[in-house]
Order: C-alpha cells, then sequence, then structure tokens
C-alpha cells in the first residue's frame, strides 16, 4: 500500500479501530506500552517502521535516515530507558527534511518546545533535560530491528499512533486490516447515532436474546452471540 492510501485511509481511523479488527482478523494485537505518548497531543502517524537502535550516539538515526523512504516512521529503541533523552530537535528537524512520517521513541526525547514548534509527530515516554552519557557497542542488527516494550518491530511492520497510544500491524496485512477497521467503525458510528435517538445499545445487541441464550448454553459467549447481530462493540 502506498503511503498516501495509508495515509488517507487512517485519517478517519483510531488505533481502536484497528486493533478491534486485528481480533477479527486473528493478527496479534501489538500495542506499545501505554506510557508511550505524543508529546504533540492530537498529533497522529502512521507508515512502515524504520528501525534504529540507540546506543549512545546520533549517528545511527542519520544513517537509519539516510536509507528510508519518504512516509517511513523512525522507531528509536533506547531500552525504555529513562535516565537520558535521545532524541532532540535536530533529529526531530531532520526526519521531518527527509519526509518522514514521524519518531516513536522507546525511551525519553529532549527539547520539547522546539519538537512541538516542528510539528513532526513524535511518541516517546516523556521528557529529561540530559541527552546520552554513554557510548555502548553497536550492535550488527541495529538498523534491523527494533524493540518496543516487549514487542520487536522491523521494516515488515507498520505503526500507528493517535491519542489512544502506538499500535504495530504487519505490511502484508495492512489493507485488509484497514478495510475490518473502517467496516467496525461504520457499525459503531450507527450504533451511537441510534443510542442518541433513544435506542439502547442493550436493544440494538439483542442483549436480553443473549442472557436467555447463555442460561441456555453458559459456554455461550458475548462476542459470539455479537457476531450473530452484527455487533462491533467488542472487535
Amino acid at each position: 500500500m502506498d503511503q498516501e492510501t495509508l495515509r488517507r485511509r487512517f485519517a478517519s481511523l483510531t488505533t481502536a479501530h484497528l486493533a478491534d479488527a486485528c481480533l477479527r482478523a486473528a493478527v496479534p494485537v501489538r500495542c506499545a506500552p501505554a506510557a508511550l505518548r505524543p508529546v504533540l497531543p492530537g498529533t497522529r502517524l502512521a507508515g512502515p517502521v524504520r528501525p534504529a537502535r540507540h546506543v549512545g550516539s546520533v549517528d545511527v538515526f542519520l544513517e537509519a535516515i539516510e536509507s528510508a523512504a519518504p512516509g517511513d516512521v523512525l522507531v528509536v529503541d533506547n531500552g525504555g530507558r529513562t535516565d537520558e533523552a535521545c532524541v532532540g530537535d535536530l533529529v526531530v528537524l531532520e526526519a521531518q527534511a527527509a519526509g518522514l512520517a514521524g519518531v516513536v521513541v522507546w525511551g525519553l526525547h529532549r527539547d520539547t518546545a522546539d519538537i512541538r514548534e516542528i510539528g513532526l509527530p513524535v511518541f516517546s515516554l516523556g521528557a529529561i533535560p540530559t541527552g546520552p552519557l554513554r557510548l555502548d557497542p553497536r550492535p550488527a542488527d541495529a538498523l534491523i530491528a527494533a524493540a518496543v516494550g516487549d514487542r520487536t518491530v522491523g521494516p515488515a511492520d507498520v505503526v500507528l499512533g493517535d491519542e489512544d497510544g502506538v499500535l504495530f500491524v504487519p505490511a502484508d496485512r495492512t489493507a485488509h486490516l484497514l478495510d475490518l477497521a473502517e467496516a467496525i467503525r461504520d457499525t459503531e458510528r450507527a450504533q451511537a447515532a441510534r443510542i442518541r435517538a433513544g435506542e439502547p445499545l442493550r436493544r440494538q445487541v439483542r442483549f436480553a436474546d443473549y442472557l436467555a441464550a447463555r442460561d441456555r448454553d453458559p459456554a455461550l459467549g458475548f462476542r459470539e452471540h455479537l457476531r450473530s447481530v452484527g455487533g462491533a462493540i467488542e472487535e
């Protein structure tokens, strides 16, 4: 899928829609830890992962950006460290100048005011004034894979971010997941409109019927019932 199509289609969706789509498609739901938040509230990002493992020097970011395509998202693995910032305004500005769609930092950033002024979407665990005070050996896979929490991601993945957080999906499943997410979004919007018009969600999903059926078959799950009536509130 080209980057413009991905950006356009995700613009009317949320990461929650995509997470529910993963459930429906039996694709593992790979969310970044909840502490990973946008530096500028309200910003969103979507694009292929361009990984970089930080070991104390900015050169790994410059090398990743050098090989990135427009629309990629720089995903920085700093091990979730909270004792140093690994990304500042110059790296963010360089990523923007190269046409990247954003930066995700499994660690901390600094230069918050400048990053907000730049406007490129950046997600991180927070800010601290100090940069790295170390220089560790660079691993062989520094530009091949990045860890974000307990997830390991790479160029075969797409990253999506919004106010709910960050989600990773397989690039080769993205089009199908977007199709499912759009269907889920449309169903939920219709349900919300009906609630506002006075029809409770319980009536829409025939909840009384579900309770009666569960009495007859205690093994019946609510999601199974929802599928039978076209509900979408859980997936």
